[in-house]
């Protein structure tokens, strides 16, 4: 087992200010590639990446790490600094929220001073730690914050000419608030006139863009380093093509530039350099040996590793593959579900071992917009991804063997052909969901052939990621027109004589024709989610011979009337899992997971209340293997261990916890997994008292640890006995209480 860190024991007893949002059943998939800041705690590096932060100690080569998912508050970092006599370390966000972290627990700070009439950007550009103080900068300056009261003191708006200008970095020394601007070099003395910009002096004229301070002062613009007590200061005499960072220490000026991080004593004298060979946005200089942070690969040492905890290779992400023990992570996006947006990503792999980040990717001659990407199950070396762009030679459907290219399946017309999203249906046959001119339809794969065949099907602009069950392709279109295609393809894609399909619209009693996702269940319901509501259709395949088939709302009882389920809510996503629960996700309303008929909600995950990035969650998907439901957003993904795995009319492995379930230390439900499809369940004490029973649905079930009149148990041993549906299997489990 791996020690903690000293400063991560907050982990085990948070003390939150905000809800608690971290739990053992949360992960993140976040990526620790790009490093904005290194500081160190006797002998540990502790760096602040975009998602999260993670410690390093070079002796031992351990690797922890810290997040939404145990602890943090936000994602999207922005500053960070750490003092190591206090063992207190500061966050900042592009929100401008801000999270104190101290060895007793996590603080979340949202209060950030903001001047009357600034509507400028809230991101905190820096933060400089001096003992009990901290400096942040902030677009409309600085502030002074408290960190043993957690609280804001005085703040200095710089107000230039009527504008606001933006603090690019601040440090504290000898009472001092020292400033860089575009304007010049600020300082001011922490007096009742700090808050007074026209009281700040002018220490040097210029337009700099770091500054640190310890033993000395230092400060830069973009390719000269100026360093001195705090009055008078000298240039170290070399020039850089770009400064990214500066940071002063009790011995050394560590100096990070484009691609190389040198380090100077306090006379400006050089000590040595790294070449990275990659661009770096810090350095730091510990131990005799220099590291830098690099944008892409983590911390690099000396001797060239690359440390980071496992992860992708960027935190932008759209949908999700999932195939054994292998993730595919596409990253692309469309505004109005039409206009590419270029981010030049392409898609980053899990192989089950290690995370892979093609290096086709990095040379791709062109643009990408890789809105989907998708492991041949009968091939997992292979794998296919659509490249929705409007440059022609550049959009349309490759092939990639062992993360290398081997083939591009182009469509001509930039403008009028789209691909969009991929899928296997159970035979091993892939489909990919395509727009046309003024038709929607799909592209089947024929492997003896390594070719790609058209089928333009009905009236129709724009198109989602499709999915195939029992020989009906289920294709949404998302555009003003739309609807949800049912396509019959009767198991022979590539015989369509015999071929039969159905689009259903508003007439079918959806809310909109904007049909932005769809699911089927296993009861033969199709669930389908719209810009405007949710609607269930029964036993789709019958009705696609039907005149006019009608769609049926979900109603709910809320506050003693009935209400439709997500009214006037475009559902992004929905994921049906083992059990025939419903993962339902709501554009800014984040996830909603719901029973087989969606009339009970079970929990709603939101970034208030859970590790989710944002409340918009473009994918979700389910491992019935391990019982894991991941949630991608644009700003990363997060995975929730839930409690139903691959459920049969059989019991799995059963599982109960906690177990024991001390109050002291947890007072929620028991939670049991591992059960048949339907579970018959009698809880009785050691006498054989019945004290509970429930027939249990869906592969999981919870007790409150209440007695049949609502009485919590005395403390004891307790034993469930289940069995199935038809009682041809049981089981049995233990259960220790201990009030």
């Amino acid at each position: 087992m791996k020690k903690i860190l000293p400063l991560l024991l907050f982990v085990l007893s948070l003390n939150l200010v905000a809800q608690k949002i971290s739990s053992p059943k949360w992960t993140d998939l976040f990526s620790y590639n790009n490093v904005l800041s290194i500081r160190e705690d006797n002998g540990k590096l502790i760096a602040a990446a975009e998602n999260g932060i993670f410690f390093y100690t070079p002796a031992t080569g351990e690797i922890t790490k810290l997040s939404k998912a145990n602890g943090l508050h936000e994602v999207k970092i922005s500053a960070f600094d750490y003092n190591p006599e206090t063992k207190i370390g500061l966050v900042g966000y592009k929100n401008g929220a801000l999270d104190v972290i101290t060895p007793e627990g996590i603080t979340y700070v949202v209060d950030i001073p903001i001047a009357t009439g600034y509507t400028g950007d809230k991101k905190i550009n820096h933060i400089s730690i001096a003992g009990n103080l901290a400096v942040i900068s902030v677009g409309y300056g600085v502030s002074i914050f408290r960190l043993d009261k957690k609280e804001f003191g005085d703040s200095a708006f710089f107000i230039l000419g009527g504008n606001y200008q933006a603090s690019k970095e601040a440090v504290i020394k000898d009472d001092f608030v020292y400033a860089v601007t575009s304007s010049g070099l600020k300082r001011h003395e922490m007096n009742v006139t700090f808050p007074i910009y026209n009281t700040w002096e002018t220490v040097a004229s210029g337009n700099f863009t770091q500054i640190s301070s310890g033993n000395l002062l230092a400060y830069s613009s973009a390719n000269q380093v100026f360093f001195g007590a705090g009055t008078g200061f000298s240039a170290i005499p070399q020039n850089f093509s770009s400064i990214q960072d500066v940071v002063v220490t009790d011995q050394t000026m560590t100096v990070t530039d484009a691609s190389k991080v040198y380090v100077f004593n306090l006379a400006g004298n050089p000590v040595k350099s790294f070449e990275a060979t990659e661009s770096l946005n810090t350095g730091f200089y510990a131990g005799s040996m220099v590291f830098a942070g690099s944008r892409f690969s983590g911390l690099i040492s000396e001797a060239g590793d690359k440390i980071k905890p496992a992860g992708p290779y960027s935190n932008t992400s759209y949908k999700i593959n999932i195939h054994n023990d292998q993730l595919v992570i596409s990253t692309g996006g469309r505004s109005a579900f039409n206009t590419p947006i270029y981010n030049n990503l392409g898609y980053y792999h899990f192989n089950g071992t290690e995370w892979i980040y093609p290096e086709y990717f990095k040379t791709f001659p062109g643009v990408l917009n890789v809105l989907d990407a998708v492991i041949n199950p009968s091939k997992p070396n292979e794998v296919f991804f659509v490249n929705f762009t409007f440059v022609d030679g550049q959009k349309g459907i490759y092939k990639m063997q062992n993360n290398e290219f081997d083939s591009k399946y182009a469509t001509s017309d930039p403008y009028l052909k789209r691909v969009v999203g991929l899928t296997f249906d159970e035979n091993n046959q892939l489909f990919v969901s395509a727009s046309f001119n003024g038709t929607i339809g799909y592209y089947y794969y024929t492997p003896s052939t390594n070719s790609f065949t058209p089928v333009e099907v009905v009236t129709g602009q724009s198109v989602q990621k499709p999915f195939a069950n029992a020989g009906i392709l289920y294709i949404p279109s998302p555009y003003t027109g739309g609807g949800l295609l049912m396509y019959d393809y009767k198991n022979t894609p590539n015989t369509l004589s015999d071929d039969r399909f159905k689009i259903l619209k508003r007439i079918n009693n959806l809310p909109a024709d904007q049909v932005v996702s769809a699911a089927l269940d296993k009861n033969d319901n199709l669930w389908i989610g719209t810009q405007n509501g949710l609607r269930i259709l029964s036993n789709p395949s019958a009705s696609i011979d039907e005149e006019n088939p009608q769609s049926e709302p979900i109603i709910i009882e809320e506050n003693g009337t009935g209400e439709e389920l997500f009214r006037d809510s475009q559902i992004l996503q929905i994921e049906v899992d083992s059990g025939n629960q419903k993962w339902v996700s709501v554009d800014d309303g984040g996830v909603f997971y719901l029973s087989s008929n969606g009339e009970q909600t079970f929990n709603q995950f939101t970034r208030a209340n859970s590790p989710l990035p944002t409340n918009s969650v473009t994918d979700i998907k389910v491992d019935s293997k391990t019982g894991k439901v991941y949630f991608v957003t644009l700003d990363g993904i997060v995975v929730y261990q839930g409690d139903v795995l691959e459920v049969t009319e059989n019991f799995g492995e059963v599982l109960v916890y906690p177990n024991p379930v001390v109050y002291a230390q947890y007072k929620g439900n028991v939670r049991i997994r591992g059960l048949a499809a339907k579970t018959n369940i009698r809880i009785t004490d050691a006498a054989g008292n019945l004290v509970h029973q429930a027939v249990a649905r869906g592969g999981s079930y919870e007790w409150n640890l209440a007695n049949h009149r609502g009485i919590r148990v005395a403390s004891g041993i307790y034993f469930v006995l289940m069995t199935n549906e038809d009682g041809t299997d049981t089981a049995t489990a233990k259960i220790a209480v201990v009030n």
